[in-house]
């Protein structure tokens, strides 16, 4: 045994290809760089988790002791209990989209329903279009289970919308799935039915190709924007299209680990297949939760919104405020997405050139301490990406603290 550890210890065991290349988030990374540094000591403000600071509702962690009570602490179905899959039908009958049962997998968390759906759906060299700006963790997804991503750029002047021309020019014959997120992170940016309906002619000119859609902060909307669910615009898609979605940010509930997928009968199956060999069904108390999460009432749910929106507009408006800085007010979700290309190429008061975007999140974190991600991290050089899903007070002193830490950079 102790020769078998000396070997492992040795890097004796090789890697797999599939994960030679590929590192932990960069989101990540700078996030535990800056709880780090704050745990030694330092002043450090981080924006960079996209994660609620609320807490999971009392109603809902009720619910959770009352399954608890009930002994309800055994495994489940593999796909989930009968009472979460009743809530998310009824979720989805609430916006006019008519699922059955059979029509959904409760997951331990929305980022596993896309592994599942991509180990069930991708043969090796198969490609998946994502839209850039785009969540880091998609690119890796896809390159894991064997499939080859394709980036395609998309403008802030669109609202990081995909046009359905760029659309048409990525589609090969090797293509799986279109998969986008919306509302967005990193951006913000949404599809309004309009546009959602504009991608139809082009997929409908090409059959082989699957729509998947993470809704993960549908009820994170602003302004007069109107989210629309892509089963709900594209009912002619309804064989074609997976729906990502989950607790986890319109409840403050990151910790229970639960997501879902919607989609047809045969992919949800195949999901199924891919969970059972995985982790099997999530956490039994986590689905009793989420059940009470979407049976529950919504007066919580807006508040926070509200709250949020206004983070939003005081974000927006500091950052706008910086000269060289550049940002529109997103239609969802809890990021800002902006453009920073105004502050490349000048000086640090060390003399250091700012020559990208990361250089530039590097400066602030050293010299203002504040941590926020880069937008190369994202496929989209030339921003970075601030969460105001933090309180008003860090909000507010880290807008300072950029501003002055802009200000300090000499142009050349």
């Amino acid at each position: 045994m102790a020769a078998v550890m000396s070997l492992a210890a040795e890097g004796g065991i090789g890697l797999a290809r599939r994960v030679s290349d590929i590192e932990v988030s960069l989101i990540v990374r700078i996030s535990e760089l800056a709880a780090a540094r704050k745990k030694a000591g330092e002043d450090i403000i981080s924006l960079g988790t996209g994660e609620p600071d609320f807490d999971t509702p009392d109603f809902v962690k009720a619910a959770a002791k009352t399954a608890m009570d009930r002994g309800e602490t055994k495994y489940t179905a593999n796909t989930g209990t009968a009472e979460l899959k009743q809530a998310i039908v009824a979720e989805y009958a609430r916006q006019g989209v008519t699922i059955a049962p059979a029509n959904v997998i409760a997951s331990a968390g929305a980022k596993q329903v896309l592994f599942n759906a991509f180990m069930a759906t991708l043969d090796p060299g198969d490609e998946v279009v994502i839209p850039a700006p785009y969540w880091t963790s998609y690119v890796d997804m896809v390159s894991i289970c064997g499939g080859v991503p394709v980036t395609v750029p998309t403008r802030g002047e669109d609202g990081f919308v995909l046009a359905p021309e760029a659309l048409e020019r990525a589609i090969t014959p090797r293509t799986k799935w279109l998969l986008f997120n919306s509302p967005s992170n990193p951006t913000g940016g949404a599809y309004d039915a309009g546009q959602l309906r504009a991608l139809l002619p082009v997929l409908a000119r090409h059959p082989h190709v699957g729509l998947m859609s993470d809704e993960i902060y549908e009820h994170l909307v602003y302004d007069d924007f109107a989210f629309v669910s892509a089963l709900k615009a594209l009912p002619e898609m309804a064989e074609r299209v997976l729906v990502v979605n989950g607790v986890s940010k319109s409840y403050a509930m990151t910790g229970w680990r639960l997501g879902y997928g919607v989609g047809p009968r045969a992919l949800i199956d195949a999901m199924a297949v891919v969970q059972g060999q995985a982790t099997s069904a999530p956490s039994s108390i986590s689905q009793a939760a989420a059940a009470a999460a979407l049976n529950g009432p919504r007066d919580v749910v807006a508040e926070r919104r509200e709250d949020f929106w206004r983070r939003r507009d005081l974000v927006v408006a500091g950052l706008n405020a910086v000269e060289g800085l550049v940002c529109d007010s997103p239609r969802g979700a809890f990021y800002v997405f902006p453009d920073c290309t105004g502050l490349l190429g000048r000086r640090t008061p060390q003399g250091t050139i700012v020559e990208t975007d990361a250089d530039l999140c590097e400066y602030y974190l050293e010299q203002a301490g504040v941590a926020v991600v880069p937008g190369t991290a994202f496929g989209s050089p030339g921003h970075f990406r601030i969460s105001y899903a933090y309180a008003q007070v860090a909000l507010e002193k880290a807008l300072e603290r950029i501003a002055a830490a802009s200000a300090a950079l000499v142009k050349p």
